[in-house]
């Protein structure tokens, strides 16, 4: 059984996903700008480059992401200075039962990395990690495997003896094209058939998949 895990970020330690739709829909009703959550959900897993594509293939090449973003960023921050980041449901158990076991953690994150760790340490996290990769470290962006390669490198395990945790499809498209196992906890999103035949397990929470890694040892 692997003893590496390498975790995504965003929607799997924390809430945010959804929270950053409900940022844009706010902005969108401001700007005029129909079916956000559709365009956005396109974006789930991908970095800022590929959510720009996506986004102007929706509104136009002259949509200003940079414009829009600062604007969502600030109320993004707005509600977490009120009320702190939101976490997942059995973050801390998960995470603190690999630290126990002697799990190798990584986490890749297509979020630029000065974020994550900012992120990470804002919610006194950033400890279990040996190895943070964000996508501004890599060229190509999931759904390419890059990300998770490097991750598996850096870490010095093989990534088909590592898992991933994931939450996007385009995440378990990266992890599966690096030759690891997909573990999916959907999010915003319901794996597709095509999905699912990647997956190496999918639960409901991360307290399921620390279940599940006892009942293996």
């Amino acid at each position: 059984m692997s003893k590496a895990v390498v975790f995504d970020m965003d929607g799997i330690l924390f809430d945010t996903e959804s929270l950053f739709i409900k940022c844009w829909v706010k902005l969108a009703d401001e700007f005029k700008l129909k079916d956000i959550e559709s365009a956005l959900k396109e974006c789930i897993g991908t970095n800022e480059e590929k959510t720009k594509e996506i986004l102007k293939s929706h509104y136009g090449e002259s949509f200003d992401l940079a414009y829009y973003h600062k604007k969502v960023r600030a109320l993004f921050q707005e509600h977490i200075t009120t009320y702190g980041m939101p976490m997942k449901v059995g973050v801390h158990e998960l995470l603190e039962y690999l630290k126990e076991e002697g799990y190798k953690i990584g986490l890749a994150s297509s979020t630029r990395v000065e974020s994550v760790k900012s992120e990470l340490k804002s919610a006194d996290i950033e400890h279990y990690f040996e190895v943070i990769i964000g996508g501004d470290m890599v060229k190509e962006s999931k759904p390419k495997p890059e990300i998770y390669l490097l991750a598996c490198q850096e870490l010095g395990v093989n990534p088909k003896e590592t898992i991933a945790i994931e939450d996007s499809l385009n995440g378990i498209r990266a992890a599966h094209a690096a030759g690891m196992k997909p573990i999916m906890v959907p999010d915003l999103i319901q794996p597709t058939k095509e999905i699912e035949v990647m997956l190496y397990q999918k639960f409901d929470s991360l307290i399921e998949v620390r279940d599940f890694l006892i009942k293996q040892v």
